[in-house]
Formats: structure tokens, sequence, C-alpha cells
């Protein structure tokens, strides 16, 4: 039986879902922060629960052949690179075996998985980033949370984010120092600068600065905005975002506008999109484009089919689709995602779309009941998968083709045993790295009905 503060070695079999390495003690599972797979470590076990434990490392015996010293100094420390010390091509092979497993464990699905889709040059991708701000004596810190904390790790440069982002950090915390600018503490829930938000248009080179404040006064902001202007190449828009509550959520409800834009524009292959402050958009271009001509192509549309796209977002796979289909109708919960697709639509000259707001789940049977049917269904669920009701409409409407795209292969493979219970047949999957560095896979699948 193992014990709390004991000393073991152990053989780092596996990745978890948060990056950690997965080896096993006399049969029981253990959790090993930073172990990768092929690690021979000793590890210091540091708590025990009944069906694992969680252990640190305490020395290296022999490292894994895919172990490499990451490029980021602060790998170790801050939250958002779990993996970055392992081999990139590793990483890819690491995400089609997590897909795999997943699959067959919760799923018994048996189908063809291809290797993991992944990137050229798996740096600098990210065009949005959220840096927390904070203060140490008197001086700013911008940066990243450090993992499992609420602690900032002061950044100036993130490998994974646009380097544009050092030239916003450096000028956010000359305007802090220099005038003074209070900064928000979250116990005393005082101060006024709370984020600093980033959005990058890869494809036009636009920028948009977004100041999360706690209040609505930004002490000498004529000043803030020229010095953005003056160090921030491609500056298109300055956005205050006003969020006066106590909570983790970092954007509030009011926004103004105080330089350029209030949007600015990005594309997706040949897809125009206006982005604003608050809308979503695919944190990676580059792959986003990889994985919607993916989904297009399970979709296998000739031009004669009516596509539903449930939980559509802003549109972006709708608009991918709408290039290729009769029609596509797109169906999402949040009301301002369904304004930005019908804006997106619009621009993008794509008038065979048609967008509802409201809960997949209760939109989906309401308009198949009023003789709506898909020839082809896309789905592109939260984590926690499509509601049962969604799933139980999409089997009633036969259609003869759903493409599956997931965040999460948990509930991906639950979803999948489900349609294939009720006549369908998994014909591929498809992993892609949408997130280098992290333990995150997106995937897609393609059932046929049988």
């Amino acid at each position: 039986m193992l014990q709390k503060n004991s000393i073991y070695p152990i053989e780092i079999e596996d990745i978890g879902h948060s990056g950690e390495g997965i080896g096993r003690i006399e049969g029981f599972t253990v959790f090993v922060e930073g172990g990768i797979p092929g690690d021979q470590v000793r590890v210091k076990i540091k708590s025990l629960k009944k069906n694992y434990g969680e252990g640190r490392i305490i020395q290296m015996i022999k490292p894994s052949k895919d172990r490499i010293n990451p490029i980021c100094h602060l790998a170790n420390t801050c939250g958002g690179c779990q993996i970055m010390h392992m081999d990139y091509s590793a990483q890819l092979d690491i995400k089609k075996k997590r897909v795999e497993q997943i699959l067959e464990r919760i799923g018994k699905i048996n189908t063809t998985i291809h290797p993991t889709l992944g990137m050229e040059n798996p740096y600098e991708y990210r065009n949005k980033a959220q840096f927390p701000v904070g203060m140490i004596k008197g001086k700013a810190i911008l940066g990243f949370y450090k993992k499992g904390s609420h602690d900032i790790v002061d950044t100036n440069y993130c490998h994974i984010q646009s380097p544009i982002n050092k030239d916003v950090v450096k000028t956010m915390r000359e305007y802090i120092e220099k005038y003074k600018i209070t900064v928000y503490d979250e116990k005393t829930r005082k101060g006024l600068i709370r984020h600093v938000v980033t959005k990058v248009g890869f494809a036009t080179g636009e920028v948009m600065v977004v100041i999360i404040t706690n209040g609505k006064d930004l002490p000498l902001k004529n000043q803030l905005i020229e010095m953005l202007q003056k160090n921030v190449k491609g500056l298109k828009s300055i956005v205050q975002n006003i969020n006066d509550k106590s909570t983790n959520v970092i954007f509030g409800r009011e926004t103004i506008t105080l330089y350029g834009e209030d949007k600015i524009v990005d594309y997706i292959g040949d897809l125009k999109f206006h982005i604003s402050a608050q809308s979503f958009f695919q944190v990676n271009p580059i792959q986003t484009k990889v994985l919607y001509e993916k989904a297009l192509e399970y979709a296998e549309l000739t031009g004669k089919e009516n596509v539903f796209d449930i939980y559509c977002g802003i549109g972006t796979i709708s608009l991918f689709l709408a290039q290729r289909a009769k029609k596509v109708i797109g169906v999402e919960v949040i009301e301002t995602a369904i304004r930005d697709a019908e804006e997106n639509a619009d621009i993008n000259n794509l008038d065979n779309t048609e967008f509802y707001v409201g809960k997949a789940e209760e939109v989906i049977p309401q308009l198949y009941a009023k003789g709506m049917k898909g020839d082809v269904v896309v789905v592109d669920p939260p984590r926690k998968g499509c509601d049962e009701k969604v799933l139980e409409t999409i089997v009633t409407m036969k259609p003869e083709r759903v493409v599956y795209v997931s965040c999460n292969p948990a509930t991906l493979a639950r979803d999948l045993a489900y349609l294939e219970e009720k006549g369908y047949k998994t014909v591929e999957v498809q992993p892609v790295d949408m997130f280098p560095h992290t333990a995150h896979v997106e995937t897609v699948a393609k059932l046929s009905k049988i």
C-alpha cells in the first residue's frame, strides 16, 4: 500500500487530459505533473485518493527520448503550456493515442483514426491573449496565471501568442507606472485595471486592444491612446470594457470604443470575418482552416443539400458549408453570436444561410416539427457534448451524413456510441492539433447512415 510523502520509482506511460504524466506503482495509478511517456523518475506522493494518487518528481532517473528543453523559460511555471517539454511529433502521436483510447474505452468505437494534423510551425499561433494585471512593489505585472492559482506570472513574451503582444504589454506597463494608475485587487475589489485583452487579425495584421476596468473612468486615456498608437504596429481598435462585478468572468456588459473601429477583420481561407471585443473567434486561424476543411470534406456536399449546423457560434463552419450547400441552417444559444453569424454571412455575400437563436435541444426539434430537415448535419458542441434531445432529433431526421466536431474526446465517444446504436456508422476520425504544447485535441468524426 502506497504511503503519502513516501518516495517511489515509476515509469510514465501516458498523458492525462490536463497534460500530467500517468504511471503505475504496484498497479495503482499515479498522476505526475511534468512527466511524459518514457520518463523513469522517482516521485514523492503528495496525495492519495481511493483510485489514484498524485506525485511530484524529485529525481529524473532516465528521461524519455521525447523529452526536450522547452523554448520558454516559464513553461514549468505558467499554466498555459502543459507539454512544451515534449517533442512536437511526440505531442501529435500522444494526441492520436488519446483519441483512440477514449473512443475505444468509452464508446467501444472501432474505426479508422488518422494521424493528428499538426502545424509546420507550432509557435506564435494564438490570435487572442488575456493578460491579468497586478502590481508588486510599484511595478506593474502583466502575464498569465501560475498553474492552479491566480498568482500572476509576469510575462514579456509568450511563444504561442502573436509577437505584437510584447509591445502591448510593454506599453500598458509604462502607462500604469508613469501615471500611477491603480490595478485591480481580487481580495479588496479595489483598483482600476483588471485585464488587458488583445486580438490580432493574422491575415490582415489588424490589432485590437481591450482594457477591462473596474469602473468607467479611465484617467489620461488620450495619453494611453497616443502611447499605443506609437508602439503597436497595425493598431486598428482600442476598446474599454467595464466590469465592476466581483467575479472571475473577464468581460462586463458595457463596452466603449476609445479609438478606431469597434471591430477588426480577419480571414479563414477566403472567408472574411468581423471580430469585436467579445465575439468568439477560433484562436488558431491556421488550424481552424485545417479543421473546417476536414469538416467540409466529410460533409461531401454537392450543392443540393440542406445542412444543419448545430451549435454554430458566429457561423464560421456554417459559412464554409454554405459555399457548397443548397442551404445552411445554424442554431446557437448566444444571441450576440447569432448577430455576428448573420453579419458574417452578409459581408461574404452568402444568402443561403438562416440562423436561429436558442438552446439546440429546444430549437432543433421545433424546426424539424415545422418540416425543416437536414440532408447533412454538422455539430460542434461545447465540452459537455450534444444534448440527448439533439441526438434524438438527428436520428429522427435521418440525414445521410453526420459530421461531429469535438473539443472533448470523452463526450465525443459517448455521442458516437449513441448514434451507432441508432443506425449510424463512424466511418473515420481525424484529430487536429489546434493548441500545440497543450494536452487539448480537436477531433472531426464522419458518420454515415447504415
